[in-house]
């Protein structure tokens, strides 16, 4: 019977989202694949999406560069079905590494790592090869957290006398040539692209303003640490500020229901839904994925779908839809050490929080100078929709949740 060619389309991968750019071929023309692994991967405006191999056979008739766009349902390649595939291998005992070596051949081809955009931005900053460097990623790929390991200094070798001879050649070797100065080319992603496009599109669209307020952190910080271990004992996973935020967020948009709204055409929708976007680092930089129903979830139930993400985000393991419909965001630029900061929010949304680091500063309380941990917070909203008493409303109402907890179990 003969074999059959399979054509590997672009799958289907989102509502609104019709075109793809090929960020990596994992498999290269005339190599054989199984049924399931993984061939390509595509990016989208909101994330990466892998492509298995519908059927086993022989990868032929790529039609698409790294780099190129493809359209939803289009060809790009074909899979002889069956064809190709490896013989089991036939190892005679004794023989192995000692007669590969023997022969003057190495006893297995090495197989080129798979660099990503990320970490190969990093590799052309620190002047690193993949050779270089320990992939940890999912099919041997080579993240940006495996590069920046890379890039830190080797531990100090013992030191072995040398004559001054023999030092002078290599020290001269790495000298750069005067005035050399190295630039290099590296294509944004397809969802950097879109990062970029929608940030000025929020620019040019909304009318932005922001307001700043701060927070004694002292009682959640106490609460934490009085109920840290019974949390982890119960839920295994730690109880952190993110949970704390997202309860007052919460609180504050039922207050505030134009931050939780948005405009459309000439109507203003307002949503009885809080599904709340929460900005993570990733593989392929900043995602925001959406917890749906805050309202509904739990201080476990948060800590967890957080924690979920963040896993997902470094593996660029999230779905389109888990990236989709947020109402409101909270953007924690404190992890990164940013003291303050004025976030652009993320249309059609209304508003965004930005989170800052936790500084001891001295403060006035009840007639006395004392030092408490505070952090500076941030709303960034769109006076089209929302106005300043409203803004302040909200951030007051964040203030007084956090610095007093036990108010949001109450709901008072």
């Amino acid at each position: 019977m003969a074999n059959m060619s399979i054509e590997l389309k672009v799958p289907a991968v989102g509502e609104s989202i019709s075109e793809v750019e090929i960020g990596e071929w994992l498999k290269q023309e005339g190599d054989f694949v199984e049924k399931d692994e993984n061939i390509a991967v595509i990016e989208t405006e909101k994330a990466t999406v892998e492509i298995p191999a519908p059927v086993a056979g022989t990868l032929t008739n790529l039609k698409k560069k790294k780099g190129e766009t493809a359209k939803v349902g289009e060809v790009i390649a074909h899979i002889e079905e069956g064809k190709g595939a490896p013989a089991p291998a036939k190892v005679a005992k004794g023989a192995g590494v000692e007669s590969a070596a023997a022969k003057g051949k190495e006893p297995a081809e090495k197989t080129e790592a798979k660099v990503m955009p990320a970490a190969q931005r990093v590799m052309a900053e620190k002047g690193l090869k993949a050779e270089q460097i320990t992939a940890t990623g999912p099919g041997g790929r080579v993240l940006k957290e495996d590069a920046m390991r890379g890039a830190e200094p080797a531990p100090a070798a013992a030191k072995q006398p040398a004559s001054v001879e023999a030092v002078a050649p290599k020290i001269e070797s790495s000298q750069p040539a005067p005035g050399f100065r190295q630039e290099q080319a590296v294509r944004m992603t397809k969802l950097r692209r879109t990062v970029a496009e929608r940030l000025v599109q929020a620019q040019h669209t909304a009318a932005l303003l922001t307001t700043f307020n701060e927070i004694d952190m002292t009682n959640i910080m106490t609460m934490r640490k009085e109920y840290g271990e019974a949390f982890v004992k119960r839920y295994g996973l730690k109880l952190g500020f993110m949970s704390f935020f997202v309860k007052a967020v919460v609180d504050a948009l039922k207050q505030t229901p134009e931050i939780n709204a948005e405009i459309r055409g000439e109507d203003i929708i307002y949503k009885n839904y809080y599904d709340i976007g929460v900005a993570i680092g990733g593989g392929k930089g900043l995602v925001v994925p959406v917890l749906r129903n805050t309202e509904r979830m739990s201080f476990a139930d948060i800590e967890k779908a957080i924690a979920e993400f963040a896993v997902r985000a470094r593996d660029n393991k999230l779905k389109i839809e888990e990236l989709q419909g947020g109402t409101f965001t909270i953007s924690n630029g404190g992890i990164y050490g940013s003291l303050l900061s004025t976030p652009i929010i993320n249309p059609p949304q209304s508003g965004v929080l930005g989170m800052h680091t936790i500084q001891e500063r001295p403060i006035a309380l009840n007639g006395q100078v004392v030092i408490r941990p505070m952090m500076y917070v941030a709303l960034t909203y769109d006076h089209r929709i929302v106005d300043g008493k409203e803004a302040v409303t909200f951030l007051k109402r964040i203030k007084e949740a956090v610095e007093a907890p036990a108010r949001m179990l109450l709901e008072v």
